[in-house]
C-alpha cells in the first residue's frame, strides 16, 4: 500500500517536472511563429536559440518519458520535424536570391510546426489540469488551500475562451457535476463552493449551448441561492444576464425567488446588496407571474425600509452629530468603499424603472404593476413627505 503511494507521488513530481519543461518550449513555440511574420525584413536568431535551448533542457530532464509517453508521442515527433527544419535554415543563409527564397519557405514550414507544437502541448496541459482538478477535489478531503488553487488555475484556463478539445476533456472528466457536487455539500468550505461557483459562471459563458442545458438539469441555481454568500449571488446574478427569461422562469417555478427577496434581511451589507442586484435583473427579465410573487413577498415594504435606513446613514454621513473613535471611522470607510457608496439609494424607483422598460412584460401590465407599487409606497410611508419624494421618483425616473 505505502509502494503504491511512493509510486503516486513519484508520478506526480514527475508531471509537475515535466509541465515546467514544457512551459518554456509552448513560449519559444510561439515566438517563432512571431519570429515568421517579420522574417521578411529582419531574422532574429535569438528566437530560434531560445527555442533549442527550451528543447535541449526538456531533453535532457525529461529523458525517455517525452518518447515512451503515448500522450506526448506526436509532441515528440513534431520537435523532431522542427529541430531538422532548424537545421536547414542555418544552411540556407546567405545573400543570394535562391538562398533567400529557402529560408522563407523554411521559415514558414517552422512557423506551420511550431503552432502545432503549441496546440499539442497545450492539449497536454489542458489533460493534465482536469486530471488534477478531479483528483483534488475528489482525493484531497482537507486540504482546502490545494483546492482552491487548483480550482483557480483552472478557472483561469476557462477564461481564455472556447476549445473544442478542451471542452471534450471537461465533459469526459464530468467535471460540471463534481463543481454541482461541491455547490451543493453544505459542508464544504465557503472559498472552494465560491470558487467552484465562479467555474461554473464561466463554464456557461464558455460554451452556453452545452453548460446552459446542464444549469437548468442540475442543482446548481438552488445551491447558489442556498450558500447565499455576497459571491454565490453575484453569480446567479450573472447567469441571470446571460441566459435571461428562461432562467428567470425556471427559478420561479422553483420558489426561489422568495429566498432572493429574504436575502435583503442578511446582516452582511454586501450580501443585501449583491441581493438587490439580483432583484433588479430579475425584474427587468421576469414575466407578470415573477413580478406578482416578488411584491407578494412584500419587496416595495422591504426596499423602502432600506432605502430609509440608507437615507439616515447618508444624513449622518453628511453633517449629523456622530461621536466614534479612529479605528470605527477606519471600518465604516472600509465599507463604504466596499458598497460602492449607496447601494440602497432610490432602490425602490430603481426597481420600477427596472420594470417598465424591462422585457418581461406588456405596455397594460406594466402600468399595472406601476399603479400597485405606488399603492405599497403609499401605505408603507412613515410620512406624507417621505411618500411624496419616493412616488415622485417612481413617476418621473421611469420616463425615458
Amino acid at each position: 500500500m505505502d509502494t503504491d503511494i511512493n509510486e503516486s507521488g513519484q508520478e506526480l513530481q514527475n508531471q509537475r517536472a515535466l509541465l515546467l519543461l514544457l512551459e518554456p518550449v509552448k513560449k519559444a513555440s510561439k515566438d517563432l511563429q512571431t519570429n515568421y511574420l517579420v522574417s521578411l525584413t529582419n531574422t532574429d536568431n535569438s528566437k530560434t536559440k531560445t527555442f533549442i535551448e527550451a528543447l535541449s533542457n526538456l531533453e535532457a530532464e525529461a529523458g525517455t518519458l517525452l518518447y515512451t509517453d503515448p500522450y506526448l508521442f506526436n509532441l515528440s515527433q513534431l520537435l523532431c520535424n522542427l529541430k531538422t527544419l532548424l537545421g536547414k535554415l542555418e544552411k540556407y543563409q546567405g545573400y543570394s536570391i535562391l538562398s533567400h527564397l529557402c529560408c522563407q519557405i523554411t521559415n514558414y514550414k517552422i512557423c506551420q510546426v511550431a503552432c502545432k507544437i503549441e496546440a499539442e502541448i497545450q492539449a497536454f496541459l489542458d489533460r493534465v489540469s482536469v486530471q488534477n482538478l478531479v483528483r483534488t477535489l475528489k482525493e484531497s478531503v482537507d486540504d482546502e488551500d490545494e483546492k482552491v488553487k487548483v480550482l483557480i488555475e483552472f478557472k483561469n484556463r476557462v477564461s481564455r475562451g472556447f476549445d473544442r478539445d478542451f471542452q471534450d476533456l471537461v465533459l469526459r472528466a464530468k467535471v460540471f457535476s463534481i463543481l454541482e457536487s461541491i455547490l451543493s455539500d453544505s459542508m464544504c468550505s465557503k472559498r472552494v463552493r465560491e470558487q467552484a461557483a465562479l467555474i461554473v459562471n464561466g463554464l456557461v459563458k464558455f460554451n452556453k449551448n452545452v453548460f446552459v442545458g446542464l444549469v437548468f438539469m442540475g442543482p446548481t441555481i438552488g445551491s447558489l441561492v442556498s450558500m447565499g454568500s455576497c459571491c454565490s449571488i453575484q453569480v446567479l446574478c450573472s447567469l441571470i444576464k446571460f441566459i435571461r427569461s428562461p432562467l428567470v422562469d425556471e427559478m420561479e417555478s422553483n420558489g426561489e425567488i422568495p429566498r432572493i427577496i429574504n436575502l435583503l434581511n442578511s446582516e452582511e451589507l454586501s450580501i443585501r446588496a449583491a441581493a438587490l442586484d439580483c432583484i433588479l435583473e430579475l425584474a427587468y427579465f421576469g414575466r407578470k407571474e415573477v413580478i406578482e410573487a416578488m411584491l407578494g413577498e412584500d419587496l416595495v415594504e422591504k426596499l423602502m425600509e432600506l432605502q430609509r435606513l440608507e437615507h439616515g446613514r447618508e444624513m449622518v454621513e453628511k453633517g449629523g452629530v456622530c461621536v466614534e473613535t479612529e479605528s470605527e471611522t477606519k471600518i465604516e470607510s472600509k465599507e463604504r468603499d466596499f458598497v460602492q457608496n449607496y447601494p440602497f439609494d432610490s432602490c425602490v424607483a430603481r426597481f420600477a424603472v427596472q420594470v417598465e422598460v424591462g422585457e418581461g412584460l406588456n405596455k397594460g401590465e406594466k402600468r399595472e404593476v406601476k399603479l400597485e407599487i405606488l399603492r405599497r409606497v403609499r401605505e408603507t410611508s412613515v410620512s406624507g413627505a417621505e411618500s411624496a419624494s419616493i412616488e415622485a421618483e417612481v413617476l418621473w425616473g421611469s420616463s425615458p
